[in-house]
């Protein structure tokens, strides 16, 4: 199979080896970790450090499951670091945060997100679903983005989660339990 050669040429230290698995993967990793991260410029840093860890840890990989597999399991995990890293980095910087350095006036810094699936006119429903999606504990958060958002089977879902199936199962019964209690205000508001 090529992408078993691929990882035969990675631990090589083929540079070639990583373009090429690259360009199979960046979009994968790219949609899953704007999922996560809701920012295009992070996402996009989550994606580099993802396939520098690939290229760096080849070496570590079994075979033990799917190439796949091995690579969203990374994404997860890079995007769950960048997620832990910021907010204890704003932890730290609250009140820099919530004021202007220079003119000592409180700022509001709400970022506009949409994923890059989700049509221009549900700007604002994304916007509200995606706030919902970060309020989900983590391993909701991962189950629910990579069944809805990346289309991927409870099987392989398990993979990368290493649970069992029916973990997964229960995960997104919870996450859609916690998403129709975080949503319910702003559809009873519609109503």
């Amino acid at each position: 199979m090529e992408q078993d050669k691929l990882i035969e040429d990675l631990k090589r230290g083929d540079s070639n080896a990583l373009e090429r698995l690259f360009n199979i993967y960046r979009n994968k990793v790219y949609n899953t970790a704007i999922g996560y991260v809701q920012n295009p410029q992070d996402a996009e840093e989550i994606t580099q450090d993802v396939f520098v860890e690939v290229f760096n840890s080849a070496e570590k990989f079994k075979g033990g499951s799917s190439i796949s597999t091995w690579i969203y399991r990374i994404t997860v995990n890079k995007s769950l670091d960048f997620i832990r890293y910021t907010k204890r980095k704003k932890r730290f910087a609250v009140i820099t945060s919530i004021f202007n350095s220079e003119t000592g006036e409180q700022k509001i810094d709400t970022p506009d997100f949409i994923h890059p699936g989700v049509e221009m006119e549900m700007k604002e429903r994304s916007a509200i679903l995606f706030k919902a999606i970060d309020k989900l504990p983590d391993t909701q958060k991962t189950a629910f983005i990579l069944s809805k958002l990346e289309n991927l089977s409870y099987q392989e879902i398990s993979e990368v989660m290493k649970t069992s199936v029916s973990s997964v199962e229960s995960l997104l019964f919870r996450a859609k339990q916690n998403l129709k209690k975080y949503l319910s205000g702003y559809y009873d508001e519609l109503s």
